[in-house]
């Protein structure tokens, strides 16, 4: 049986593999070396420094150019693609690298993976042009039931292209470190921790979370909400809406601790420790992996009712919805809840890991990637 060709193309923003990457590149970076065994997989990303332009990584080629000038990346990669001719080209969460490419290779086999709806809505691109855009790709893949609702509203002629394949968690990772001993490496012990790990962007909602303190404070007197990460990824500068939000935690700075940016390889260790995870994202959330994150390390979530969210947290068997019109006051309900009842956050803890370990693992995400190809997974030699 002949091999198909795939090539998997990232927007250039990051490298693969790379730590300190975004989720668009993390997804490919965890699901490419487990279809490597039944596809010729080549990945398509920028430069970075320790990496060679190229190289056979886990199965995979990785053609790697500067990425500081996106024209120049999208051009360099279109020629390499001309040259090598694969029977599926999968462009990863940029409408309008299909249309370059479709222009420049009409009969190519082209699959748009997108992650979100950031560049199919302005002011990346309009309307009319996210219509194009989508109409030119053969298939559609997205990671949530809501984001296809959201191609289907902007190019209802390319429903029947949409295929959903949620995305996964590595459980070899989460869920194996000790939670007190990592608790305790900290110096936090004797406290109930509440655990936000994302960017601080206004869209994530760390605000409404920051603005549920003074009540949690008063039913846990020893909770510690710990908030991970930065409003980019790799970095540490503080936006104006980053400065908001330690404005905001002043008045009760013994119970907030604010960790800067951390590799995506130290975030089991941070999930470990908590009794609770929170994520107050807004509607536009696709998915989400921080809820399969948390899930996948025994700890329940409270969420916002919103976006791809509700495909994964299951209310009131892994965590709690809340309702948006009333996102503060929920948030203080619910995780007040948790925090005093102990039973209950073990219970929804362990559905939380078994919905993670049967629903939501790379295995999963790679197997239906493999049968969308019409592919038989086998092992080459």
């Amino acid at each position: 049986m002949e091999i198909l060709k795939v090539a998997f193309v990232t927007p250039g923003a990051y490298a693969v593999p790379s730590p300190r990457g975004g989720p668009v590149e993390r997804v490919v970076e965890k699901v490419v070396p487990l279809l490597a065994s039944s596809v010729e997989a080549r990945i398509y990303g920028r430069t970075a420094r320790g990496l060679p332009k190229r190289e056979r990584w886990n199965g995979a080629d990785c053609i790697r150019y500067p990425a500081a000038d996106k024209s120049a990346y999208a051009e360099r990669v279109l020629r390499s693609l001309a040259a090598y001719r694969p029977d599926i080209i999968q462009v990863e969460n940029r409408p309008l690298l299909v249309r370059k490419i479709r222009r420049r290779m009409p009969g190519a086999r082209i699959w748009l993976s997108l992650h979100s709806t950031t560049f199919i809505s302005p002011p990346y691109l309009g309307p009319k042009m996210t219509r194009a855009c989508l109409r030119m790709a053969d298939r559609i893949l997205v990671n949530s039931e809501y984001l296809a609702s959201q191609v289907r509203a902007r190019a209802p002629e390319t429903a029947d292209k949409i295929r959903v394949n949620h995305l996964g968690v590595e459980t070899d990772r989460f869920g194996v470190l000790d939670p007190d001993a990592e608790r305790h490496r900290r110096g936090w012990g004797d406290r109930r921790i509440v655990m936000y790990v994302g960017r601080l962007i206004p869209r994530k909602g760390v605000h409404h979370l920051l603005a549920a303190m003074p009540r949690l404070i008063r039913d846990v007197p020893n909770v510690l909400l710990v908030i991970v990460g930065s409003a980019f990824y790799g970095s540490s500068y503080r936006t104006p809406y980053v400065k908001r939000l330690h404005k905001m935690a002043k008045p009760f700075a013994k119970h907030v601790h604010f960790q800067p940016y951390v590799s995506h390889l130290e975030i089991p260790g941070w999930f470990a420790m908590a009794h609770a995870a929170a994520v107050p994202s807004d509607e536009r959330e696709a998915f989400g992996l921080v809820n399969v994150e948390a899930m996948a390390s025994g700890v329940p979530v409270v969420a916002a009712r919103s976006g791809g969210i509700v495909e994964i947290v299951e209310d009131g068997v892994t965590g709690f919805l809340v309702e948006r019109e009333h996102l503060t006051q929920g948030l203080a309900d619910r995780l007040s809840q948790l925090l005093r009842d102990d039973p209950l956050r073990e219970r929804m803890g362990r559905m939380g890991r078994e919905r993670a370990l049967s629903r939501f693992t790379w295995a999963h995400t790679a197997q239906r990637w493999l049968e969308e190809a019409g592919i038989v997974a086998q092992h080459r030699p």
